[in-house]
Parts: structure tokens; sequence; C-alpha cells
């Protein structure tokens, strides 16, 4: 990408990352009432930065279908809430037991861990709370079809089983099949919720929703091996979270496996296989494309 356009491309992306922020704040609760403390540990779990790539997929997805209104904003703010309690979840002392995230203190590092299951479990419900909301919108179909895969890539067969498989694997050596399938549903699930939800919504047939599944798997797929290399080559200063957690949790990752020059060879070519699947299709967007592939290739 050239200079000019990498520029525009970056302020694109800060303006639309800041508009799904005062998005995202006008979902979550008051800091009232006797349960005051769990509403500030999850108004600070989700207010403590982040890509906000997955509303951010998803309303791109939706535009470039031809969806128009404002049915999609719940699920957007839905998608953030299910993801950032994955990551409350993910800190904690029974997992990977992180301090910082984003640069800041974990959840349950400042609120404590019974704070930080609770923070988390209200996230989830107030997730769907969210996303039912949208059928006070628009009642149809499709809007049940969105919650309908919401619910099944943030649950068992989705994001919680690739965890699941995730946590009982520790310490023991993974095939590599084994590490696609835990990657593909803890990382890739809801990055194809995101992305077919969005697709769905705007109305899009059930070949192009499968497509869009597929081109979201891909960049899951490689987003989660940038994140392999990602805790081996960088620093905490740029990630904002220690470094080499993989190692000291006795984790397998791509790099383990592959190795960092293939690990990185194999992140260019899922990526574009990615880009090749959003390209085929007869809808387009600029702005998406230049987004998964910044996404798959970013630094922090």
């Amino acid at each position: 990408m050239r200079r000019a356009n990498w520029m525009s491309f970056k302020e694109e992306l800060r303006t639309k990352t800041e508009e799904i922020e005062k998005l995202l704040t006008t979902y979550l609760p008051q800091e009232t009432g006797f349960q005051k403390t769990v509403l500030e540990a999850v108004n600070y779990s989700v207010l403590a930065g982040g890509k906000r790539l997955r509303p951010l997929l998803m309303k791109e997805t939706y535009q470039m279908f031809g969806g128009e209104g404002k049915v999609v904003e719940p699920f957007m703010a839905a998608m953030e809430m299910i993801h950032t309690y994955s990551l409350v979840h993910d800190d904690l002392p029974a997992m990977d037991n992180d301090e910082y995230r984003r640069g800041k203190k974990t959840t349950h590092a400042v609120y404590g861990e019974a704070m930080g299951i609770l923070a988390g479990d209200a996230l989830l419900n107030l997730a769907f709370e969210t996303a039912a909301g949208a059928f006070d919108m628009e009642t149809s179909p499709r809007t049940a079809k969105a919650l309908q895969i919401l619910s099944g890539k943030a649950g068992i067969y989705g994001m919680i089983g690739g965890q699941v498989v995730d946590v009982e694997s520790e310490g023991q050596p993974l095939s590599r099949e084994k590490l696609d399938f835990i990657y593909r549903l803890k990382t890739s699930a809801l990055i194809e919720a995101a992305m077919m939800v969005g697709a769905v919504l705007a109305g899009a047939s059930d070949e192009e929703v499968a497509a869009m599944e597929r081109v979201a798997g891909d960049v899951g797929l490689a987003f989660q091996i940038q994140d392999d290399i990602l805790d081996v080559t960088s620093d905490m200063e740029t990630l904002g979270k220690p470094i080499g957690s993989d190692e000291k949790n006795h984790k397998t990752t791509y790099v383990t496996i592959r190795g960092l020059a293939q690990a990185q060879k194999d992140v260019e070519k899922i990526s574009e296989r990615a880009l090749e699947g959003v390209a085929s299709l007869s809808e387009k967007n600029v702005f998406l494309n230049e987004l998964i592939r910044y996404l798959i290739h970013r630094k922090k």
C-alpha cells in the first residue's frame, strides 16, 4: 500500500473505530445500584481499548451487501461484549493468569478474581439482551438467523469449544491438525459470526453467507498465527501485554510447530486466500479488503 493510500486508510480506520466506540457506550449499563461494582467492572472491561475488529468487520460486510439502517448496531455491540467477556475470562488465574492487556491492568487484577468471573458472565448475558433488541427494529427471519449464528459461533461448537480443547491441551504436544481446530474455533468462530451476521442482516444469499464464513475462517486463522508470531518477536510496550506468555504457559503454537519463518509464510498464504475469497464476490468493499490485510499483518 502506497504511503498516501496508507495514510488515507489509517484515517478512515480511526474514524470508523471512534464511531464504534461511541456506539458501544450507548449500550453499556449505568453504574448504579447495589450491584454497582460488577457494572463498573463490565464498563472497565469494554472500554479498556481494543481494535473493535469484529463489529467493524460486521458493519463493513453489512454495507458491502447493501445493508442500510440501524438493525446491525445491536449485533455490533453484542459481538464486542462477547469478545470482551472471553478476554476477561481468558485472563483469569485459572486460565492464562495475565495481569495486563492492552497496556492496562486486566479486570481480575483490578476488581478481584470473583468479580472478574461475574463481569464476564454479565457481559455474555448483556450481549444477548442487546442483540435481542434488534427485534424492536426489525422482526424478520434475517434477525432470528443472525441471532442463531451469533449464539452458535460463541458456544460449545464455536469459541468455547476451542477454548476447552486449548485448556485441556496445555503442556501437551499438539499436532497441527489439532492446533488448527483450536484456532478455527477459539479465534475464527467470532470473526466468522461477525461477517456472517453482517451478510445475513443485509439480505445476502446462503451461498454468499457461506463464502463469508470461509473468508472469515481464514482471516481468523491468519490473525491467530500472527498473534503467535508477535508473542515471540514483539515487546510489551508495543503489544500492551506481556510477551512470551505462550512459552510461560507451555502452549504449542504455530511458531513452535512450524518455526518462525514458516509461520510467517503460512500467514501470507492464508491471508492471500482470504483476500481472493473477497475478490471473487460480485459485491466490493475496498476498505474491507484493506482492513483484512491490515489486521493480518499488524504489529500489535
